[in-house]
């Protein structure tokens, strides 16, 4: 029973994706401080036609008071509404005012709906349907306002639009049943419609993500590529205090191709997965890895990392030291890698590749004059990050 209510609750009120969470909860904050200034003068402006249709018979508390009381609560969200336009400045503060207005409306419904049906119990027969409809308008209203918000909808058609048509389909009145029907296909039709725009809105965010998530990311090994670690490495300089360094490493696979030659690109490819992976945990949390193309990969080791400058070459080193088994082939791959710290080597992003491919080269060249074999000249392809 408890898995059939849970599961009913979900398809109602379905979870918005991690992914998208924050975003939503930005633009329906947006959507929402944009419409409800609208939605709260217009419903104040209508107080003082109510008061003129009220129920004669009504006492003085539900003919002029509750009225009184919405008004009351109309002001002060539009006033609270007019002095707080950065509701939607953080995920925060988005969701924070998301429960503050989905409370804020119920509680105002709560007061809409016992007027609506006191004043249906004290009017004369051929004056009841005033009621309702004036209520349905307010009602249906306020739930298209709150069309990204489906909890704050559906609470709103619960406490708003229920007792009505409870009343009027239990008062045996034919006209009242009509009404009732009336109102039921007007709410199921509205509330389809705002559950169907909000999947779709959700699906386009969805979208969106997954469309800057593949213009950011490299195919193969699913880390970030050269315009992410670029735009990344651009926030941490605008973001940076000297006092707290960051380190900038290029690594370049040393040998690489001989296995491609080897064992085919499949191999290869599988290779670089493997080392891609051991690069992000060996960076932990407070870094990134980022394959610049082919066999040469890049890392972006924060103030809050745990990995010196002078520790890190050793650190991603040791990481590519295990021999990798790939489709039953073990593989050893040895690496070069070049460091550069700011603002030491440099307070750009390009003077910080640049210092860190000059140490890359060095060392590779080192190495092969150890190795009796001295690398062809290449081209520096960190000139200028893209």
């Amino acid at each position: 029973m408890q898995s059939a209510i849970r599961q009913f609750l979900q398809r109602l009120i379905p979870p918005i994706p991690e992914p998208v969470r924050d975003e939503f909860a930005i633009l329906s904050a947006t959507r929402l401080q944009a419409q409800s200034r609208a939605l709260f003068l217009a419903m104040f402006l209508t107080i003082p036609f109510v008061f003129y249709a009220s129920s004669t018979g009504a006492a003085p508390e539900i003919r002029y008071g509750i009225p009184l009381a919405i008004a009351g609560c109309c002001l002060l969200g539009y006033i609270s509404l007019i002095k707080d336009r950065n509701a939607s400045g953080s995920p925060d503060l988005a969701r924070k005012f998301i429960a503050e207005s989905t409370f804020f409306s119920a509680a105002i419904c709560v007061l809409v709906s016992v007027w609506c049906v006191l004043s249906w119990v004290n009017a004369p027969p051929e004056l009841r349907l005033f009621y309702p409809f004036t209520l349905a308008m307010g009602s249906l209203t306020t739930i298209y306002t709150l069309a990204t918000i489906r909890l704050a909808a559906i609470l709103n058609i619960i406490i708003g639009i229920m007792p009505i048509t409870i009343i009027m389909i239990l008062s045996g009145d034919p006209v009242g049943w009509s009404a009732a029907g009336s109102l039921i296909m007007v709410t199921t039709f509205l509330f389809r419609l705002i559950t169907s725009q909000n999947d779709q809105f959700i699906n386009l965010l969805m979208l969106r993500h997954e469309m800057r998530e593949l213009a950011h990311t490299d195919p193969l090994t699913n880390l970030f590529n050269r315009r992410a670690l670029a735009e990344h490495l651009e926030r941490q300089i605008a973001n940076g205090v000297e006092q707290r360094g960051f380190t900038v490493a290029l690594i370049d696979l040393d040998g690489f191709k001989p296995v491609n030659d080897q064992y085919g690109h499949s191999v290869g490819d599988q290779l670089l997965i493997e080392v891609a992976r051991r690069l992000q945990h060996a960076c932990g949390e407070n870094g990134i890895v980022a394959r610049m193309g082919g066999d040469e990969f890049a890392i972006l080791l924060s103030p809050e990392s745990t990995i010196s400058s002078s520790a890190c070459a050793d650190h991603m080193l040791a990481a590519l030291v295990p021999p990798c088994v790939v489709d039953g082939q073990v593989i050893r791959i040895r690496a070069s890698i070049g460091i550069a710290t700011w603002p030491i080597d440099g307070e750009m992003a390009e003077s910080l590749f640049e210092a860190a491919d000059r140490q890359l080269y060095a060392v590779k060249y080192h190495t092969a004059r150890a190795e009796g074999t001295i690398p062809a000249h290449r081209e520096n392809l960190r000139s200028k990050p893209r």
